[in-house]
C-alpha cells in the first residue's frame, strides 16, 4: 500500500500504532496552497483548504521493470504507476511469483475515480496527443494493464463508484469467488490528487473541511 504518511504496508501500521497524522499542507509538487488559498468559499477559482492526503514521489517510477518505454510511460496516469508496483508487492507479499500467475484465472477488480493526469495531459495541446494518451489515461485499462502485464485470464474490471469504488471493487472481488468466475483475485484502489481543480469544486459545495480532515 501506499497511504499519506506511510510509503509502504510496515510504515502504515506504525502510523496507525503511533497515531501519526497523515495530512498536511499540499505539497508545493502538487500546486502553492497561498495562491489557491481563500477561507471564502464564493471566492473565484480559489478553496477554503490548504491541507490534504497527499503520496511523496508519485512522478518517480521504475517503468523498465515492468517493460514500458520511458515515452509511453511519459502518458502514464501515476494512478496505473502505482496500481502496478503494488500489485507486484502485494503479491510477493502473499507469497504468490507475479511471473508464475500467467494463464492462470485471476481476476483484478480495481476502484479508481480521478481523472487529474489526463487533464494535465490535455494541457500539452493536440499535438502533444500521441499513441498512449488514451491507453495511460482510461480507466478501463487500469484494471486491464495489471491483467495484460501479469498475463491473467480472469475478469478484469475498473470499478467507479465515487467514494465507495475500492470496498464495491472488493464486493466484486469476493463475489467472483464465490461464484467461480476467478480462482485468485487482485483487489486493489487508488486515487492521486493532482490538480487544484476538484479541491476547488469541493470548496464550492461546502464539501471541505478547514483543517484538511
Amino acid at each position: 500500500c501506499r497511504v499519506p504518511g506511510a510509503p509502504d504496508l510496515d510504515a502504515y501500521w506504525r502510523l496507525l500504532a503511533g497515531g501519526v497524522d497523515g495530512i498536511r499542507e499540499v505539497p508545493r509538487d502538487r500546486w502553492d496552497a497561498d495562491a489557491f488559498y481563500d477561507p471564502d468559499p464564493d471566492a473565484p477559482g480559489k478553496m477554503t483548504c490548504r491541507y490534504g492526503g497527499f503520496l511523496d514521489g508519485v512522478d518517480r517510477f521504475d517503468a523498465g521493470f515492468f517493460r514500458i518505454s520511458p515515452r509511453e510511460a511519459a502518458s502514464l496516469d501515476p494512478q496505473q504507476r502505482l496500481l502496478l508496483e503494488v500489485a507486484w508487492e502485494a503479491l510477493e507479499h502473499a507469497g504468490l511469483a507475479p511471473d508464475r500467475l500467467a494463464g492462470s484465472r485471476t481476476g483484478v477488480y480495481v476502484g479508481i475515480t480521478g481523472t487529474d493526469y489526463s487533464h494535465l495531459v490535455g494541457q500539452r495541446g493536440r499535438s502533444g496527443i500521441d499513441a498512449y494518451v488514451g491507453t495511460g489515461n482510461a480507466h478501463s485499462l487500469a484494471s486491464g494493464r495489471l491483467s495484460y502485464t501479469l498475463g491473467l485470464e480472469g475478469p478484469s474490471l475498473s470499478v467507479d463508484t465515487a467514494c465507495s469504488s475500492s470496498l464495491v471493487a472488493l464486493h466484486l472481488a469476493s463475489q467472483g469467488l464465490r461464484r467461480g468466475e476467478c480462482d485468485l483475485a487482485l483487489v486493489g484502489g487508488v486515487n492521486l490528487i493532482l490538480t487544484p481543480d476538484l479541491s476547488i469544486n469541493f470548496s464550492k459545495a461546502r464539501m471541505l473541511a478547514a483543517d484538511g480532515r
